[in-house]
């Protein structure tokens, strides 16, 4: 049996693949390119798109290996509101086709799919569980929705697929919209808030989504969609000033009235000049936790790392990539 692990390149495929490896399983990693990571010892590399099918076949996949699809267009640069389309649905929706397509021709049958909690959209309840509405709020949810219909789809035809829909995943060499925020800390600027800050903001550990996809292969694949998100996650004032604290910044935190800073990031995305994106700063303020209670009960999974710890471990990282950066460039 392999693990073949699609988008290995990635945050949370580079940690699952070493997770693998030390429990002594073949692991076969399929990205655009290679990178310079340190799993690429025992890691067989596979180049190949998922947008272009034919590249998958230069995977050789059996009838009992594994499949964990965790390629992805992210948010993370913020996209032009015009160019969204195309930027998420080829490789969220058109790829998981092309994956499930292939996985189907080849006789296999075990399938992980990481998609996103913003398939909800607005948080419709405080704990919100995997039976509630999906209304994503831009293409970027509504590409992962649509590749959650592809998996029901496909498992009507024989593929046991296990979805998961995490929360923004942080840990050390996180960065994407943090790096905005880890910029103002570094300079010591103050850091605006929307909304009070009162309310909680949940993450859910790079460490703990590896997990999960170890807990599904364990568990069977049980054919259903769960929820990945940190345990009592903390108010974002605290979170945010801990963070601060950590960092020795002089920062300050500024609340600001939610409804008037999203009526403004809203009119800048119609203008073609985001500095958000409209998925992101239309919940900021929202009481956004996901139930994990089901992959707790049914896969055994439990989340093991605390959002605080996450946070400070990515901008430390954060940190030691801008202070490498002028060593770098003199040798």
């Amino acid at each position: 049996m392999k693990h073949i692990i699609i988008g290995g390149n990635g945050f949370v495929g580079r940690h699952l693949a070493a997770d693998l490896l030390k429990m002594g399983e073949e692991v076969i990693v399929g990205d655009i390119e290679r990178s310079n990571l340190s799993h690429y010892g025992p890691v067989r590399f596979v180049s190949l798109d998922v947008t272009k099918p034919e590249t998958l076949r230069a995977i050789p996949l059996g009838p009992d290996d594994v499949v964990y699809n965790l390629a992805a267009k992210m948010l993370a640069p913020i996209v032009l509101k015009r160019e969204r389309y195309d930027f998420f649905w080829p490789v969220n929706y058109h790829g998981v086709r092309n994956l499930l397509e292939w996985i189907e021709g080849a006789g296999a049958s075990r399938y992980v799919q990481f998609t996103t909690d913003m398939v909800y959209g607005h948080t419709p309840t405080v704990m919100t569980r995997e039976d509630a509405p999906r209304n994503p709020l831009g293409e970027y949810g509504a590409s992962k929705k649509g590749a959650e219909d592809l998996c029901d789809a496909f498992r009507a035809r024989g593929i046991d697929s296990t979805i998961f829909r995490p929360r923004l995943i942080i840990g050390p060499g996180r960065l994407g919209i943090l790096t905005k925020l880890f910029r103002l800390i570094e300079l010591n600027l103050p850091v605006p808030m929307i909304g009070s800050g009162k309310n909680p903001y949940q993450f859910i550990s790079v460490y703990d989504c590896a997990s999960a996809c170890i807990a599904a292969w364990k568990g069977g694949f049980p054919n259903k969609a769960y929820n990945l998100g940190s345990s009592n996650p903390p108010p974002v004032r605290e979170l945010l000033g801990t963070l601060i604290r950590e960092a020795g910044s002089k920062s300050v935190l500024v609340p600001t009235p939610a409804p008037l800073v999203k009526s403004v990031l809203g009119l800048l995305d119609k203008v073609n000049r985001p500095l958000m994106d409209p998925e992101q700063f239309l919940i900021a303020d929202e009481t956004c936790i996901r139930d994990t209670s089901a992959a707790e009960r049914d896969l055994g999974w439990r989340p093991l790392h605390n959002d605080v710890d996450m946070l400070n471990a990515a901008y430390r990282e954060y940190r030691a990539g801008r202070a490498a950066k002028p060593l770098a460039a003199a040798a």
